[in-house]
């Protein structure tokens, strides 16, 4: 079993306008379509995205400072940026917009006032020329239109009451009277609601308490704060991220708002208001289900964070469970994967089941893609960027590692997959999660370079692994120590370890910024990639239940050429039905997901082994010359796919191809032969019928379709009834006509056919290393970009076109076809031996020539007397239509007792002995060839005499005079004949 994928060197980097739907987290069912300016949700609408220059500033009692930016309309979704990027940012969906005014300002500026649902005023002045102004006002009103027709609007009401900073813009919020100081609910309150109090969301928390001493936490002053920023910048949906924002989450969000801030700053709250109910639908849909994905999920529940109250309880495994089988179902490629379940129980404290679930697929799929994939290529990928960032920023500490040999991905790998909640305690990993959500996967990055620089002392000390990890551990433990504890200062006595750790990594390592990681990511992407494929490679080859008599060497140039095919051709997403592999009950066991290509990935793998499954062309135009490889089309290919498809799947696995191979690849004569015919049996009886006998001759005819001599028009078939009068009598097309031992027997009477069964067709598979197609470049700055858009292989193609048009004006154009079985390399090597057919059935047509005779007698006299009177006419006729031939003549002598199992015409009287001895004696006896019929050598002699040798020489010199073609002059001559009679010296 074996699980090909391309995904990763399909990769392709995000353009421009990408990057800016990832930046403001716009949810992936609003992505813009590629190549158009449209949004994929609103291409019936004709809506349009644009981007305009804008200066943004609050209108308030205490007004913020403006801030100069991009304003993006992305439908149905209104951003804005600073210039920087980093000081002002909001995503706002169209609906929460109430109002849109144009203020009465002096000439010259263009603003506008927009009101938000609950009451917030933004001023937006558009600082673009006018015309540019005027088009960005018509598309956001044709957008609002749009979503007012819809009935958005409505939906943003009872969406907010879901949220708990509702409550705390409100005066006097119903629930307040019934928190502890850290957030959680006391005895009676519930997050659902109960009487007067909404139904805001929350996680498991609210009944088992958050981590942490809420007084040392100072919940109680971090939530006043935010309730002040909440009133004055928005809130959930709608809230603007100004500075300050930034500020309160690095010193860290209150309990009870994290979860709500979490999904906020990560964007997946725009997921759960578009997509309302999903998750309930998704576990009911797939109620009782059990996959691959499910029994590893139940492995890894009772290991996910044991020390939490929640999770020694049914309640929150059932929720954890949920959570990680509602993602398995709705992303079924991904299903589930180790450490999923860490982040998973960790965001439920603070979030409901459905915010959960939102928030892991933004993690997932946008945050850290390919963290928690079947190959973990983005953790691997990280890894190695972050191993390049400690040579940069500490290569004293990475000159040590290298040296004692020290794996720096060891500690750092589960920092960076479990987001540090595995390796820190959970009242500071949640710190560093509060960071992550909101500045980015950066923040991993610099963490990491901060912790080994406060470390770096000891980590000089190290000599091995276990060294390095028990030192980790150990620093972990004592993140709440005070980190200058000898100091005579109170407050440097007051700072603590952990304090000191994200004061280093956002002030020291600031310099890591996400387009660092992004340039470096590019830079080892294809190295991390082409190691994650070798890897593949071996454990496909591992895991196959039998190399059947290949090496491992030659199953690895199978699996190259089999991956070079699902790369050119990928195949269906699920080529196996379900039920037989991804969905299984209790009373049978599941089978592990495998690749398996469908036909036409097939053909394209075949073209890579078989030289004749492929047509190649060496083409010259007077500019290049080259050679143009394209996947043969023949009925062939298709019977051999279906012949190696052993399950009947209608998809071939790898295990499936590498014993179809070696049932060929080492195949001597009989075997070859016996393969071809059963090959062609469609009903497995041991008989070829007419039509399928007529099937051989076209697949040895599209074998040969390019090899040098006489197979071109000798192999083409005549039109059926050409011989007129003396055509044998119809036999029916379906019934059995010609046996395995006839068959052989048909294929030894020449020359050719014997050589390409006995060698040509087992060397026609070349097992060789198959040339990759190259990575995508990671070419970076405008020359690199520009070049890598303008070398596609589209332009490539269109280039080729171009020359050989031109080729063709000036008459240089030229195409040569390479034979498939390559064999014979001149004509006069491939004149056949003499057949044992006469040379009118030699020359008849392949389709007359299948038809079966009357009588056995009648035709062994008439084929005597053919074979009498016109053998001195030349051979040379194709070798494939000699096939169908010999197989008619011999099917004629032969018994009817061979020709049909079953005889209800058998005649009274009919001895099958007598007639296979005659059948036999037939075919023994040699056919007498009219150039060895030899006359009486006494009466050549007496008619001959002198005088006919005299004018045999007579002819000969005259025939060397003419055709005098040594290149010798008369000069030369004389020279020669000099030569002869000088004296030696």
């Amino acid at each position: 079993m074996s699980t090909i994928s391309t995904q990763l060197r399909n990769f392709k980097e995000p353009d421009r306008d990408e990057q800016s739907l990832l930046f403001f987290a716009i949810p992936p069912t609003h992505a813009k379509v590629k190549g158009t300016g449209v949004t994929e949700s609103n291409l019936e609408d004709g809506q349009q995205k644009m981007e305009i220059n804008a200066m943004l500033s609050l209108v308030s009692d205490s007004p913020e400072d403006p801030y100069a930016g991009k304003l993006h309309l992305f439908p149905p979704y209104l951003a804005f940026a600073s210039l920087d990027k980093k000081s002002v940012r909001f995503t706002i969906p169209l609906c929460t917009v109430r109002r849109v005014e144009r203020p009465n300002t002096r000439a010259g500026v263009y603003a506008l006032t927009l009101t938000l649902w609950h009451g917030m005023k933004m001023s937006v002045q558009l600082t673009s020329l006018r015309p540019t102004a005027d088009q960005f006002c018509a598309l956001l009103s044709m957008a609002l239109k749009a979503d007012l027709q819809a009935g958005k609007m409505k939906t943003v009401k009872p969406f907010s009451k879901t949220c708990y900073s509702e409550n705390l813009v409100v005066d006097s919020s119903p629930v307040a009277d019934k928190e502890r100081e850290d957030g959680s609910l006391i005895d009676g309150g519930d997050k659902a609601g109960q009487g007067d109090a909404p139904a805001f969301h929350g996680g498991l928390g609210l009944k088992f308490k958050f981590p942490g001493d809420p007084r040392k936490l100072r919940e109680a002053s971090k939530t006043k704060l935010w309730t002040g920023y909440f009133k004055a910048h928005g809130r959930h949906l709608t809230l603007i991220r100004y500075p300050q924002a930034t500020r309160f989450v690095q010193v860290g969000l209150p309990n009870r708002l994290r979860g709500e801030m979490w999904e906020t700053l990560s964007g997946s709250i725009y997921l759960r208001f578009t997509n309302p109910g999903r998750y309930e639908q998704i576990l009911e849909e797939n109620k009782g289900r059990t996959n691959t994905s499910t029994e590893d999920i139940e492995k890894d529940l009772h290991r996910s964070l044991p020390e939490y109250a929640a999770y020694q309880s049914e309640e929150g495994i059932g929720a954890l469970r949920r959570v990680l089988q509602a993602y398995s179902f709705k992303n079924p490629e991904t299903g589930y994967c180790q450490a999923m379940n860490i982040l998973a129980a960790a965001i439920l404290i603070y979030m409901s089941e459905e915010q959960a679930f939102w928030l892991l697929e933004v993690v997932c799929d946008r945050l850290l893609p390919g963290y928690y994939s079947t190959s973990m290529h983005g953790t691997l990928l990280d890894q190695r960027v972050f191993e390049s960032l400690v040579a940069r920023c500490l290569p004293i500490i990475h000159d040590h590692f290298q040296e004692v040999d020290v794996q720096l991905s060891v500690a750092s790998l589960p920092w960076f997959l479990s987001l540090y909640i595995n390796s820190m305690p959970m009242v500071f990993a949640f710190r560093i999660v509060d960071c992550f959500f909101c500045m980015g996967p950066k923040v991993l990055f610099q963490v990491g370079l901060a912790i080994l620089k406060i470390n770096g002392e000891k980590l000089l000390q190290i000599q091995d692994d276990g060294q390095f990890i028990q030192l980790m551990r150990a620093y972990f433990n004592s993140l709440d120590d005070s980190a200058n504890p000898n100091s005579s200062d109170p407050r440097a006595r007051a700072i603590t370890k952990f304090q000191e750790l994200l004061l280093i990594s956002f002030r020291e390592f600031g310099i890591i910024t996400e387009e660092t990681i992004l340039s470096e990511r590019r830079r080892f992407r294809n190295e991390v990639i082409s190691s994650l494929e070798a890897f593949s490679k071996r454990s496909a080859i591992r895991n196959l239940k039998s190399l059947e008599r290949f090496n491992k060497e030659q199953v690895g140039f199978i699996y190259d050429a089999l991956f070079k095919a699902v790369c050119v051709e990928p195949p269906p997403p699920n080529p196996v039905p379900s039920q037989a592999t991804l969905v299984t009950t209790k009373d049978f066991a599941e089978e592990r997901p495998e690749t398996r290509v469908g036909l036409n990935t097939f053909r394209v793998f075949l073209s890579e082994i078989a030289t004749w499954a492929r047509d190649e062309k060496i083409v010259m135009n007077g500019f290049q010359q080259r050679v143009d490889r394209e996947v043969a089309d023949h009925e062939f290919m298709d019977r051999l796919f279906f012949f190696w498809d052993y399950s009947c799947r209608g998809a071939l696995s790898l295990q499936d191809l590498v014993t179809g191979l070696d049932g060929i690849v080492f195949g001597d004569l009989m075997d070859n032969i016996e393969w071809f015919f059963n090959l062609h049996d469609k009903n497995k009886d041991g008989f070829l019928t007419k039509d399928e006998v007529l099937t051989v001759s076209e697949s040895l005819l599209f074998i040969f379709r390019f090899e040098i001599g006489d197979y071109g028009d000798a192999l083409l078939l005549q039109p059926e009834g050409e011989d007129g009068e003396n055509s044998p009598l119809q036999r029916e097309t379906n019934q059995p006509y010609l046996s395995l031992a006839t068959f052989r027997m048909v294929l030894l009477a020449d020359e050719v056919l014997e050589s390409f069964f006995e060698t040509d067709l087992s060397a026609s598979f070349r097992l060789e290393p198959v040339p990759l197609m190259e990575l995508p470049s990671a070419n970076n700055g405008f020359l690199g970009g520009l070049w890598s858009n303008i070398a596609t292989d589209n332009n490539v193609k269109l280039f080729h076109k171009l020359s050989d048009e031109v080729g063709k004006t000036i008459g240089r154009h030229q195409v040569i076809h390479r034979p498939s079985i390559g064999r014979y390399t001149t004509i006069e090597d491939t004149r056949p031996r003499e057949s044992l057919l006469t040379s009118p059935m030699r020359h008849s047509t392949s389709k007359s020539s299948l038809r079966s005779n009357s009588t056995t007698a009648e035709n062994t006299s008439r084929l005597a007397a053919e074979t009498k009177s016109q053998s001195s006419q030349s051979s040379g006729s194709s070798s494939v239509t000699a096939v169908a031939s010999t197989a008619t003549a011999a099917t004629t002598l032969l018994p009817d007792a061979e020709k049909s199992p079953i005889y209800p015409t058998s005649p009274a009287g009919f001895d099958p002995l007598a007639q296979a001895t005659n059948a036999a004696n037939a075919l023994m006896e040699r056919t007498p060839f009219a150039i060895d019929d030899a006359g009486d050598d006494d009466d050549d002699e007496d008619d001959e005499g002198e005088s006919g040798q005299d004018d045999v020489l007579d002819e000969v010199d005259a025939f060397l005079e003419e055709n005098d073609d040594t290149g010798v002059t008369d000069a030369d001559r004389e020279v020669a004949k000099e030569l002869r009679t000088a004296t030696p010296l």
